[in-house]
C-alpha cells in the first residue's frame, strides 16, 4: 500500500534529521513518495538577499523575485539534500518538482483580501508519472513547485500538495511527519486517535494550540479529500506505526476498490509542453 510522507522546513534544516529520515525510509516495508516544504530555508535566502518575507494567514506572499528564490530553495537545494540523504542510504530517490512532466497543475490561488501572487492551487495530478517511478523502485522526492493550467509557474504550499498527491495516489495514509510524537493531550500524553469533532474541541479548548494547530488542520483536510488516513508523528512513529491517526471517526477507514482517477491535464497544456 503506498504512503505518503510529507516533510517540513523546519525538519529539514536539521542535517541529522535528513540522515534519520533517510534510514527510516529505508526500513519502511511499503513505497513512499517524499513531499517536501522548505518555508525556513526561503526565508533565510530571502534574508541574505535583502528580500522580505510577506505571509498571509500562513501563505507566503510570492512575487517574482520570491518565486524565483522559492525554485532554487524547494526544487534545487532542498529536494537535492533530501535526495542525497537517501542514496547515501540505497534508497534509490529521484528528485522531481510539480513542474516536470505537468506533474502538479494549478490555478492561481485566490484570497479574499490579498493579491498572493504566484501562489498556486492544485487542480491536477498526473499520478501515472508518480506511478512510473515507483514501479521502477525509485522513491520520488517531489518539490511543490507546480505549473499552471496559463504556463506560469507557481508556488504551493506543501502541505496541500501532499493531500492533492495522496488522493490521486489512492495513498494509504498521508504521514505529517513532526519533530513531535503526535498530538499531545494536556498531559502532554500522545493522542492516539483523533476524529473531526474531538479535533475541533481540542482546538476550541487551547490544547491544540500553535503549530499544530494547521498540522491538524491539514490532516483533517484529507481526509475530507477522502484519503483512508492521516497521521502526525515523528520519524520514530512512523517507523513503529504510532502517532495520531485521523480518520472518518479517529479510526481505520477500509480503503476503497481501486477505480480510474484523473491521470490527465488538459490537452491545451499538453500540446504547450509539446511545443
Amino acid at each position: 500500500m503506498m504512503q505518503v510522507l510529507k516533510i517540513g522546513g523546519n525538519e529539514i534544516g536539521d542535517p541529522d534529521f535528513l540522515s534519520s529520515l533517510a534510514q527510516t525510509v529505508a526500513a519502511l516495508d511499503e513505497p513512499a513518495v517524499i513531499v517536501h516544504g522548505g518555508g525556513r530555508a526561503i526565508a533565510d535566502m530571502q534574508a541574505k538577499l535583502g528580500l522580505k518575507t510577506v505571509k498571509v494567514d500562513g501563505l507566503r506572499v510570492t512575487d517574482t523575485e520570491s518565486l524565483a528564490v522559492s525554485q532554487m530553495v524547494l526544487s534545487g537545494l532542498v529536494n537535492k539534500a533530501i535526495v542525497v540523504a537517501l542514496l547515501a542510504e540505497g534508497v534509490q530517490a529521484v528528485g522531481i518538482s510539480g513542474v516536470d512532466g505537468g506533474l502538479l497543475c494549478c490555478i492561481k490561488k485566490q484570497h479574499p483580501t490579498t493579491d498572493l501572487g504566484f501562489v498556486g492551487q492544485i487542480v491536477t495530478v498526473r499520478s501515472n508519472i508518480i506511478d512510473t517511478f515507483v514501479s521502477q523502485g525509485f522513491t520520488p522526492v517531489i518539490s511543490p513547485i507546480s505549473l499552471g493550467l496559463d504556463g506560469q509557474v507557481y508556488n504551493v504550499n506543501a502541505d496541500e500538495a501532499a493531500g492533492a498527491i495522496a488522493v490521486a495516489l489512492k495513498a494509504g495514509v498521508l504521514n505529517f511527519i513532526s519533530n513531535v510524537p503526535g498530538v499531545l493531550d494536556q498531559h502532554q500524553e500522545t493522542i492516539a486517535r483523533l476524529s473531526q469533532v474531538e479535533s475541533e474541541r481540542l482546538i476550541q479548548d487551547g490544547i491544540i494550540q500553535d503549530g499544530m494547530v494547521p498540522k491538524v488542520q491539514a490532516a483533517l483536510a484529507v481526509i475530507v479529500q477522502g484519503v483512508p488516513n492521516a497521521r502526525i508523528t515523528n520519524l520514530n512513529g512512523l517507523a513503529a506505526g504510532q502517532g495520531t491517526l485521523f480518520g472518518a471517526n479517529g479510526n481505520h477507514v477500509p480503503l476503497l476498490e481501486e477505480n480510474d482517477t484523473k491521470k490527465s491535464i488538459t490537452s491545451n497544456l499538453h500540446d504547450s509542453m509539446l511545443e
